[in-house]
């Protein structure tokens, strides 16, 4: 287990608590609630229990208890707090922290036990939406500062496919699709970020679509040979990275794949934020969100 994170500086506990550094000195210096170790440079370093407990200590706080009250608490005292206080708060809030401990741990039991207390009163659409999303968004800046490395967030994204898999693998096997389209699926070549456009298939098969999963890193010449079979399909694609220009990749879908006619192609992702609508041909559309999306569907 050489790659977990045992040690964070004053700016990881800064990224993950939401607490500014200079509260957390200040907090540290007039209530002695951390125990930093220090490095031969006289440099803060904390350890996962410090983690921890500046987490709790922030979510008391957030929710109205003065830190001077719970500097008087032990350890212990402050956990039963959390829990009292927790099971009447946001339980978003409440899952959102508990998968970040899971990931900086590597901790796959406790991502499963969030996960099926969540599956008690939400469906996995509410979840992805209202927990995974803004997880995955505070993922993204915990990763661009530093704070974790890709290790971290491959685990995380690891286990969130696990449950995209079993919950599209359950509506595929419901049939009973709503019309004739085909949408298919693929990210083009060096894309492979590929959870965003998971979810779109599990947005489709909920909505009783029909869909054919290609993937990451698809060459469009190569999907020609799917023509053949299923000659008029929409397709479906989600651009982050690649690919290097959209007019580029524009350009090819549409002398692979529009010799017969326009196709369909719907794009999200960031790539494609900046361009207008409007100025696109009628055959492509684009979508700011998944959410706008499976709205277009109902």
């Amino acid at each position: 287990m050489e790659h977990i994170k045992q040690n964070f500086s004053i700016k990881d506990l800064e990224h993950l608590s939401g607490v500014k550094a200079h509260t957390i000195r200040i907090w540290e210096k007039r209530y002695n609630i951390l125990t930093p170790d220090r490095t031969d440079t006289n440099i803060r370093t904390y350890d996962v229990c410090n983690l921890q407990k500046i987490l709790n200590i922030t979510f008391l706080n957030e929710h109205g208890y003065k830190i001077s009250r719970i500097a008087k608490l032990s350890d212990p005292e402050i956990v039963k707090m959390v829990r009292e206080v927790a099971a009447s708060s946001s339980q978003q809030t409440r899952a959102i922290n508990s998968f970040k401990m899971a990931m900086i741990n590597f901790d796959q039991d406790l991502f499963n036990k969030t996960y099926n207390s969540l599956l008690e009163n939400k469906s996995f659409q509410k979840i992805f939406h209202e927990i995974f999303i803004p997880l995955l968004d505070e993922i993204g800046l915990l990763w661009q500062t530093d704070t974790i490395n890709p290790v971290h967030e491959h685990f995380l994204v690891g286990l969130i496919k696990q449950k995209l898999y079993l919950n599209i693998a359950q509506l595929e096997n419901e049939g009973d699709y709503r019309d004739n389209n085909l949408y298919v699926l693929f990210l083009p070549e060096n894309e492979i970020h590929d959870l965003g456009i998971l979810f779109l298939n599990y947005e489709l098969n909920l909505n009783k679509r029909k869909t054919i999963y290609l993937g990451p890193s698809m060459p469009i010449k190569d999907m020609k040979y799917l023509l053949e079979i299923h000659p008029n399909p929409k397709f479906i694609s989600y651009l982050t990275i690649a690919p290097r220009e959209i007019s580029e990749f524009l350009e090819e879908f549409e002398k692979e794949l529009c010799q017969e006619g326009f196709k369909e192609l719907s794009l999200f992702g960031a790539r494609i934020q900046s361009l207008d609508p409007t100025k696109q041909p009628s055959h492509i559309k684009l979508y700011k969100s998944i959410t706008e999306f499976a709205n277009s569907l109902e």
